[in-house]
């Protein structure tokens, strides 16, 4: 297995950019195969895939909540990442996983998530007090399909995320004061 690369030196040789939801990223592949795009009225055409750089570092340990109309498949390539992923419904299922190498105890190299699943990145507290494994921070590789179109994803906002755990869902105060941080904010 090769040695992990810092994350400054990933950033400078990958030509990571500041993402605005958190962390680093860099389209590396848009499709040239269009398709009509099933989320707007009009069908206008969109890229059939695309593909990201996605890095968290410990300068930039986390994200903003969101969710997309498209399906998204996180591929790990160094380091750990906690997905908390958070399914709206009658109730809610919220599930943790963890993208990285260590599949013995649970981790995964592979990441799904459906559309319209709320996700909430972020690099786990252990490995922020682990000097090694803040080094590296996480980088993955995200496919989208349909390819990524902004008008697709959301952003959790204070009061999404208050109509999300309010109203008596289980855990529900917990919830909105621990994700609180990791909302959208103008």
């Amino acid at each position: 297995m090769a040695a992990s690369v810092p994350t400054d030196l990933l950033i400078s040789q990958l030509g990571l950019q500041t993402h605005p939801a958190g962390g680093y990223f860099l389209e590396t592949d848009r499709q040239k195969t269009e398709i009509a795009s099933p989320f707007r009225p009009d069908a206008a055409q969109r890229s059939l895939a695309t593909t990201i750089y996605y890095l968290l570092t410990k300068d930039s340990p986390t994200g903003i909540i969101l969710r997309t109309k498209a399906v998204s498949y996180h591929i790990h390539h160094q380091g750990r990442m906690e997905y908390t992923l958070i399914t709206p419904g009658s109730p809610l299922k919220i599930e943790k996983k963890i993208l990285g190498t260590d599949t013995a105890n649970g981790e995964s190299r592979l990441i799904v998530v459906d559309p319209g699943v709320w996700k909430f990145a972020r690099l786990l507290p252990e490995d922020l007090k682990d000097e090694a494994r803040a080094k590296e921070g996480c980088l993955m590789t995200m496919l989208l399909v349909p390819g990524f179109d902004f008008e697709d994803h959301e952003f959790l906002t204070a009061e999404g995320l208050e109509s999300l755990f309010g109203g008596g869902a289980q855990g529900g105060k917990e919830y909105i004061q621990a994700f609180s941080d990791h909302v959208w904010k103008n």
